[in-house]
């Protein structure tokens, strides 16, 4: 058998990056940057208020107090966006909004809750000192300046700081694109009457969720039966649009396995030693990688969070790309197969540092699963693991 890790190696050589894409900065969160950002302009691009109020000459209101407040004729107002470039005379002010260019010749803002906000002459309350309430130009961002660096994810502030500067679009990393198929003969969608012999697919559902939450883009899920014609067809329909193809059944070694019947001469198919998810197989298909998980839920899920996720993240840029690993105290006896690496799901108490098992081993037992927070990684050599034990775990939050 293969050993989890060799297969490893081998899904990750199958995942490639894309190449870098321009796109408008809506459709670039939460991708990563190809190039670095050198800022094309200056913030801010001219002196402006930091408040709303008065410009002032400083000097002119050096002695203002409450009880002996100046006096200023009102000569302009500057709501923000104004675009003629104005002068301050001195012994005058301008009404002034926050964001507003100050004008020439002003030296300070005053706060108009330090006046009375009149419109004509208007008294200054307190005095201000030179550059009080004024943003100067370029104090945020100096043009040329490298602001966002290649690598970076592409954030809610990322975007506002590119649009601030004045770009429509980013230069990325694009996401990948996956295919989700699901096989076999006694699947029904949702909302259909069951049938003797039959079941509701959940394994496309799970795993178009687990391509999405590790950022990729799902293509489509399609599910399909046992017959290799209309498996090859729905293979043909979607493959030129995919990056990656994931399926699930139809890998094991019975009889009806149209996974393996139809890609036999394109798919390496193994059973790698772990438990959970032994049957696996990785090949590619006119071109396009394609990775066959087993049709089992929980071994479908386990298995691409062990290959497929941090590959899959990592040809996208991502930072973390590995589910964060960490030792924990066995809360109880557990016992392993001899010879395969066990895939346990746990619920781990973080701030204790200990983790119990949740629920039988087998994989069909979904409902563990979905109440779990990390998964017990227990190594090939080991039959036995004694409470107080530490014990290798996958956070899953």
């Amino acid at each position: 058998m293969r050993t989890v890790d060799e297969h490893r190696r081998v899904v990750a050589g199958l995942i490639t990056r894309r190449p870098p894409v321009i796109l408008p900065l809506a459709d670039t969160l939460g991708l990563v940057l190809a190039d670095d950002v050198v800022a094309p302009l200056s913030l801010p691009g001219f002196d402006n208020s930091a408040m709303d109020g008065y410009a002032v000459v400083a000097e002119d209101v050096a002695a203002a107090t409450s009880d002996r407040p100046v006096l200023l004729p009102v000569a302009e107002d500057i709501p923000a966006g104004r675009t003629d470039l104005l002068t301050l005379k001195p012994g005058t002010a301008h009404r002034i909004m926050t964001g507003a260019p100050v004008p020439a010749g002003a030296t300070a803002v005053v706060p108009i809750e330090a006046t009375d906000g009149a419109t004509d002459t208007v008294a200054i309350r307190a005095g201000a000192k030179a550059g009080q309430h004024i943003r100067n130009a370029g104090e945020d961002v100096t043009a040329g300046t490298t602001v966002l660096r290649a690598g970076q994810v592409v954030t809610p502030a990322v975007l506002g700081l590119a649009a601030a500067l004045g770009l429509g679009e980013l230069k990325v990393v694009p996401r990948q694109r996956v295919l989700v198929m699901s096989t076999g003969s006694e699947l029904v969608a949702p909302g259909t009457p069951l049938q003797p012999g039959q079941i509701y697919e959940s394994n496309a559902v799970m795993l178009a969720a687990a391509v999405r939450d590790a950022g990729a883009h799902v293509v489509a899920a399609p599910m399909t039966g046992d017959d290799v014609a209309t498996f090859r067809a729905a293979l043909r329909d979607h493959t030129g649009d995919a990056d990656l193809i994931i399926t699930t059944g139809g890998v094991s070694a019975g009889a009806y396995e149209v996974v393996k019947d139809a890609l036999g001469g394109e798919v390496d198919f193994v059973k790698v030693a772990m438990q959970p998810g032994m049957p696996q197989g990785a090949g590619s298909v006119n071109g396009t990688p394609i990775i066959t998980l087993p049709g089992n839920p929980v071994s479908a899920l386990v298995s691409f969070e062990v290959f497929i996720r941090a590959p899959l993240r990592t040809a996208m840029g991502l930072p973390n790309p590995d589910r964060p690993r960490r030792s924990a105290v066995l809360s109880e006896d557990l016992r392993s197969p001899g010879g395969k690496r066990q895939f346990r799901r746990g619920v781990l108490d973080r701030e204790a540092g200990t983790v119990t098992s949740y629920g039988p081993p087998a994989s069909h037992h979904l409902r563990w699963l979905a109440s779990a927070n990390c998964l017990l990684e227990i190594d090939e050599d080991v039959t036995e693991a004694v409470a107080g034990s530490p014990v290798h775990v996958w956070d899953l939050a």
